[in-house]
């Protein structure tokens, strides 16, 4: 592969935001009191969910491009179409073959270890990885984008590697899953921001544009003492350590990102400073993980 060609595709694939779907995954595993012996089991999951990972992200710049939501200042996507590094064509039989070897990995799971109980939370990850811009459905024109990035990062990736690790369910996935979904949620919801005015134009209704650039500030505000409420709530109730309340060691950096969002006149400059809401992420995710240990 060509240097150049595969710069594009690293563009398209957007690796900094994979580790959104490491941190459930491993949450998960560790709730499940994964080990060595089932490392085969761990690792089919982080295939299987990277795939859909970076079929979605390729599926969003093949409907946006044609939905025209990319056109123009927007900054939201890889903008590899745009630039013409990668043909509409080619992003297409990539998005296909993603999620067919997704659908591969998801079969030998439940095959392998019996669990088609898990077709559900399959069938429910696929939906949402390709409605989210693709037609008819198209929910995150709607608003939900962060309610069915949430469910699927928290609940659906927690519980459902606890249940591949253990065989069965448990309630404890569900709750430890409440601050993870709510940080991936945040960060779809940033990276939202910087595009309010281009989404607006296009027709794409998020939930920043519903709630506008006043509300969307305190929007993001709420979204964060959510998270660090529901940690604080799963100390309390036992399910995490106390070891998790380091999570708290991040609020400086967290209003100091509502402080950048407060005094920035245009929005569009808050793309530089996306790294702020996923160092928030990392950190507490790491709060999270050493409370389980």
């Amino acid at each position: 592969m060509r240097r150049d060609t595969f710069k594009a595709w690293y563009q398209a694939s957007r690796p900094p935001f994979f580790i959104a779907t490491f941190a459930p995954l491993l949450i998960g595993w560790i709730l499940g009191k994964g080990d060595c012996q089932h490392a085969e089991r761990f690792l089919l999951v982080i295939l299987g969910s990277f795939f859909v990972h970076l079929a979605t992200n390729l599926a969003n710049d093949y409907f946006e491009h044609f939905l025209g939501t990319d056109s123009g200042e927007s900054i939201g996507s890889s903008r590899v179409i745009q630039e013409g590094k990668i043909t509409p064509r080619s992003l297409l039989k990539a998005i296909v073959f993603l999620y067919f070897l997704a659908f591969v990995v998801a079969f030998i799971i439940m095959t392998a270890y019996d669990l088609f109980v898990l077709l559900p939370l399959i069938l429910f990850a696929f939906f949402s990885s390709l409605f989210y811009v693709g037609p008819p459905v198209r929910y995150g024109y709607h608003g939900l984008g962060e309610l069915f990035v949430g469910l699927n990062m928290g609940p659906v990736m927690v519980a459902g590697t606890y249940w591949v690790a253990m065989g069965h369910i448990d309630t404890a996935p569900f709750y430890v899953s409440v601050p993870v979904g709510l940080m991936v949620a945040s960060i779809l919801y940033y990276q939202s921001l910087p595009d309010m005015k281009t989404d607006l134009a296009a027709g794409k209704y998020t939930l920043a544009v519903k709630l506008g650039k006043k509300g969307a500030l305190i929007g993001l505000i709420l979204f964060w003492i959510a998270i660090y409420l529901s940690i604080i709530g799963l100390i309390i109730a036992g399910f995490l350590t106390w070891y998790a309340i380091f999570s708290l060691l991040s609020i400086p950096l967290f209003i100091k990102m509502v402080h950048i969002a407060r005094v920035t006149e245009d929005w569009v400059l808050l793309d530089r400073f996306g790294h702020y809401v996923r160092i928030l992420y990392v950190f507490n995710s790491i709060a999270v993980i050493a409370g389980l240990l």
